[in-house]
């Protein structure tokens, strides 16, 4: 999947290619190679409340559920789940940052 194809919405877990081949989204499918840094840990926990000392398996456990729905936007993905958005850059799979979805 180039940067164009990723710039369009990815429903979770699959999307297609133009042929309608069924292929794995690249985020679920680099689940492992998720990480953050101690400042991304600080910035989460506080935004979401989180309790957990564990915030990258937490954000796994999102990014897998069957509600989320990923999408790529230029560097990043953005994935939302139970109310949240969380922030992955695309190329180096760091977590950015995680929000409460804004009301509208």
């Amino acid at each position: 999947m180039n940067a164009e194809e990723c710039s369009q919405v990815c429903t979770r877990p699959f999307a297609s290619d133009i042929t309608g081949k069924a292929m794995q989204n690249p985020l679920i499918e680099n689940l492992e190679k998720l990480h953050t840094t101690e400042l991304g840990n600080r910035r989460i926990e506080k935004n979401l409340s989180l309790t957990t000392d564990k915030i990258v398996d937490w954000c796994k456990d999102k990014i897998n559920s069957p509600e989320a729905s990923v999408s790529r936007t230029g560097k990043n993905w953005y994935v939302e789940a139970d109310g949240c958005v969380i922030t992955i850059n695309a190329y180096s799979y760091t977590i950015i940052t995680a929000h409460k979805k804004s009301k509208k």
